[in-house]
């Protein structure tokens, strides 16, 4: 699906200004209908490639432990609250 690499090859920040041109072309109201459909489909592809790059980026994140002097002893990884 070429659709499909094309989205995987754009970075984080390409996917996200891609999207909100999306969003705005179908907020706008002057797409046909079948251009709408498809807008909303290109864009949940992108909104699934942005949400899998963040858990990707929040799962390297790792919290530095410090003992009682506060000097660094370890990390730990990030846990989302």
């Amino acid at each position: 699906m070429a659709d499909q690499a094309d989205i995987a090859e754009l970075s984080f920040e390409e996917a996200l200004k891609e999207l909100e041109r999306i969003v705005g072309r179908l907020e706008s109201g002057d797409a046909a209908l079948q251009e709408a459909i498809d807008l909303y489909e290109r864009g949940d592809r992108l909104r699934r490639q942005c949400a899998a790059r963040l858990d990707s980026a929040q799962a390297r994140i790792e919290a530095i432990r410090t003992d009682a002097e506060g000097r660094p002893t370890g990390t730990t990884p990030f846990a989302a609250a």
